[in-house]
Order: structure tokens, then sequence, then C-alpha cells
């Protein structure tokens, strides 16, 4: 994790860079330009998985940024969910779109496929049927 702490420079030391002069340090900068923006990750989660649900879309109501980002899904059984993205992965953080319950503590999933797999038998269907035409579009070639 960055440490955003400021050290002043010693007594008698010549300095080219006074930290005043900008009101984010250099190692702040560079930790900010190396963090993930979640919210271009929840974009790409959705792309991946589209195909295999009803419905997907990053929420346009709750607020997403650099540490989280929050992503709609309703599944091929029709069940409606919120989701979370972070940088610990994904969980569901409630049972409609926009909603986030605070009291739920569900378990965080590496990846979308993980976490969809769990909820979605009908997911788990179709991205097993496009396994397999891709392997048999491999196996024509």
């Amino acid at each position: 994790m960055c440490n955003t702490t400021k050290s002043t420079p010693k007594e008698g030391m010549d300095i080219d860079y006074q930290p005043e002069d900008s009101p984010v340090s250099l190692f702040e900068e560079d930790c900010i330009n190396h963090m993930k923006d979640m919210r271009l990750e929840a974009e790409a989660v959705v792309t991946d998985v589209l195909f295999a649900v009803a419905k997907m879309f990053v929420s346009a109501n709750l607020d997403s940024g650099l540490d989280v980002a929050y992503i709609n899904v309703e599944t091929r059984e029709g069940n409606r969910y919120c989701l979370e993205l972070n940088e610990a992965g994904l969980r569901v953080v409630g049972y409609a779109f926009d909603e986030v319950d605070e009291s739920l503590s569900t378990q965080y999933h590496e990846t979308v496929y993980s976490l969809l797999d769990t909820l979605s038998p009908g997911y788990r269907e179709a991205f097993g049927n496009a396994l397999l035409q891709r392997l048999e579009r491999l196996q024509q070639n």
C-alpha cells in the first residue's frame, strides 16, 4: 500500500522540489498512476460475461472510482444482484439493482466466473456451451 506521509528536508539541505509546490506528493502521484481504475475493470468484467447472463451493466447510480465499482447483474434465472468490485475481488452486496446492504457479509470471489458459477446454473450452461463451440471451431481448423 502507498504511504502518504510527507517528510520535511533536514536543515541545511539543498532541495530542488518543494513539497508544498504540489497538492499531491510525487510518491502519492506514482501510487495513483499504478492503481487500477475499478470503473474500467468493471466495464471489462461486463464485456467478458455479458453473453452468459440476461443483463449486466456498471451501475450509474452508485459511486464508482479508483478503489471500488458496482455492477448490476440479472441472471438467466431472473435473479438480480448488485456486485461490488474492489482489489479483494467481487462479492454480492445487494439483491436488487443499485442496492448496497451494509449488513451483508458475503464471500469475495477472485473472478466473475467463480461468482456467477455459484449464483447461476444458467450461467454455467451458457459458459459451457460457449467453451464447447470454441473447441469445435478449433478442431475444424
